[in-house]
């Protein structure tokens, strides 16, 4: 737990930046705030002391902590400023000029203190949110089907926020409320030795209340914490599949599963309100219980005469105010435990490590010069059910190469393993004798390009979804992209051509507009390796028709690879790849494959049936 602390405020370098100045401003905050409460006795004399005199002192006195100094040092402020001539109106003036520059002073610092805590907890959350987000995009592509994108999401929001305060309270429990605590009990003690003495005795009986409520706290915040990821990844799955969910009138199940997770959380939520809420009430009430037991210690000594009248009410002020800190100190405690407790999720994805990474001595992929050579490929995602099995074949540059065979087979895990989502686990995929290992991912993938039926867009204007693997691109280099794919005659008949929002994932547009939209992203690159994974599979016949034809000119000349579910689309490759139950049943072209009369033929003719 303390590793997980200090690794914490690690996020807050330098520290000192933030320490050094909140140490000062936390100190003057608490010696001028003491000093309010201290006035209280000489204001209280001036007004209803009856033996109250005024000496006229013309040098500065000797400064001593005790009352007699700081009554001095009054008189000296009043000769200096209105003379020797004593008046009740001109004393009253004074001491309020005074407890309002005092009460200025108190709360300026007060408020550079919590600016600086402030900055340290924007800036070490902006850290802390680069360094989750930016791991989480290193992650290899196997790491999201093992994790929810909603507690993704809920350990960099709250989480998060929930860890701020572990880190913002560290400054206040190590200094401010020290602070306040000690210059409350510096004035009590200089009051009154005897009654501060009486008074302290009571103090630990309230924090071991209050810190007994905080222990209780943190197994149900855990807790909440994980409700809330659910929350969200249902809150995802059904905004993602709201069509699916009302085509399957499923609206009262999503319903259902939605207000049950919400009732839970509810639950936890108003558990942990409960115990908090409580913390403060109960050391109110049991602060007036301390400070009625010392109202009636402090009045037999006030009756004895070993403690003024005036005293006594400010050691009653002061005391009234020192359980605050104290409540403040506890309840910090408690929110450091519990930003801990976050940070240890949170480090949970900064720590994971991608299975996927580059070698140190990775070399910068330029180019295919030759071929692409697939040299026994096995690969499983799991240790279940081998999805690719000794998978041999090559690609030569400049080819057309088409993957084909039933649903399930291992066409597309096989696309995914060219890009480097994933690393087989037999075999290698060689890129002119080289493997693909032996090149860097970024550099690998700068010459690829993937055209996939789960069209990817994002909630942005045509104009950056087009642009997203160039974005130094022209908007000419852009319309002309379009035209290739078909997708300028469409684009401008929108209201605001290629500046319009698509929306989320380009939900204003259709399937064909979408995946015209995708190719364009893919011509723009001018990738010298395509992927098509079933890209015209899901489309109406005018759509496919167009996206074909978009199609047919991107693949010119380049070294290509295609899925396809859709048999008619690849008679023209130079090479057919049939896959079946992650082997390779069959190759060769159209025409020799047809004549064999094997698997493809099967699949061509029921095909033609449909």
């Amino acid at each position: 737990m303390f590793k997980t602390y200090l690794r914490l405020l690690g996020f807050a370098k330098p520290f000192g930046r933030y320490a050094v100045p909140y140490f000062f401003y936390a100190a003057l905050h608490a010696v001028f705030n003491t000093f309010n409460y201290a006035m209280i006795i000489p204001i209280l004399n001036a007004m209803f002391s009856e033996g109250y005199s005024f000496k006229p002192l013309y040098e500065m006195p000797h400064i001593a902590l005790n009352t007699e100094s700081m009554q001095n040092l009054l008189n000296y402020i009043y000769t200096c400023l209105f003379g020797d001539n004593f008046n009740m109106t001109y004393i009253l003036a004074m001491l309020a000029a005074i407890l309002i520059v005092m009460n200025l002073l108190s709360n300026l610092f007060r408020y550079l203190s919590s600016y600086t805590v402030e900055t340290m907890r924007t800036r070490t959350l902006q850290r802390m949110r680069n360094e989750m987000f930016d791991n989480i995009i290193g992650m290899h592509v196997g790491y999201f089907s093992d994790q929810r994108k909603g507690d993704i999401i809920s350990k960099i929001t709250s989480d998060v926020a929930m860890v701020q305060f572990c880190i913002t309270n560290t400054l206040q429990v190590a200094f401010r409320e020290p602070f306040l605590i000690f210059g409350y009990m510096f004035l009590m003690v200089k009051i009154s030795w005897e009654l501060s003495l009486f008074a302290v005795v009571f103090l630990p009986f309230v924090g071991l209340l209050i810190g007994n409520v905080v222990k209780r706290l943190r197994h149900p915040a855990s807790r909440s914490q994980q409700r809330l990821g659910d929350l969200v990844s249902v809150l995802d799955e059904s905004l993602s599949g709201i069509k699916v969910i009302k085509t399957y009138n499923a609206s009262g199940y999503i319903l259902r599963k939605f207000h049950e997770l919400n009732a839970d959380l509810s639950r936890l939520l108003l558990y942990m309100a409960r115990r908090q809420q409580l913390a403060s009430p109960m050391s109110e009430f049991l602060g007036i219980t301390v400070v009625a037991v010392v109202l009636i210690f402090g009045g037999s000594l006030v009756t004895r005469g070993s403690l003024s009248a005036a005293g006594f009410i400010a050691f009653i002020a002061a005391f009234s105010q020192i359980t605050r800190p104290v409540r403040s100190f506890i309840d910090q405690f408690a929110n450091i435990n519990q930003g801990v407790a976050a940070g240890e999720r949170i480090f949970s994805i900064i720590d994971a490590k991608s299975e996927i990474v580059d070698k140190p001595d990775a070399k910068i992929f330029d180019g295919i010069k030759d071929k692409i050579e697939f040299r026994n490929i096995s690969f499983s995602y799991d240790s279940s059910r081998e999805i690719i099995h000794n998978v041999s074949f090559e690609i030569r540059k400049g080819e057309t190469v088409a993957l084909v065979g039933p649903s399930g087979g291992g066409k597309s895990t096989l696309s995914e393993l060219m890009a480097r989502f994933y690393d087989a686990q037999q075999g290698d995929i060689l890129i002119d004798g080289v493997s693909i290992r032996d090149y860097t991912q970024e550099s690998l993938r700068a010459h690829m390009s993937v055209v996939s039926q789960d069209t990817i867009l994002f909630n942005d204007t045509i104009e950056g979804n087009i642009a997203l693997g160039k974005a130094d691109a022209s908007h000419a280099e852009i319309v002309e992209a379009a035209k290739i794919a078909n997708a300028d005659a469409f684009i401008s008949e929108m209201p605001e051509g290629y500046a319009t929002n698509i929306g989320d994932r380009g939900s204003k547009l259709s399937g064909g507009q979408r995946q015209r939209l995708s190719i364009a992203r893919a011509i723009l690159k001018n990738p010298e390796f395509l992927i098509l994974d079933e890209a015209t599979s899901a489309l109406d016949t005018e759509s496919e028709k167009l996206v074909q034809e978009a199609l047919d000119t991107v693949l010119k000349g380049r070294t290509s690879v295609v899925i396809a579910h859709r048999l008619s689309t690849v008679h023209n490759a130079d090479k057919i790849i049939v896959i079946e139950q992650g082997r390779i049943a069959e190759q060769g072209t159209h025409a020799s494959l047809m004549a064999r009369g094997g698997i493809y033929s099967k699949l061509i003719e029921m095909q033609s049936l449909q």
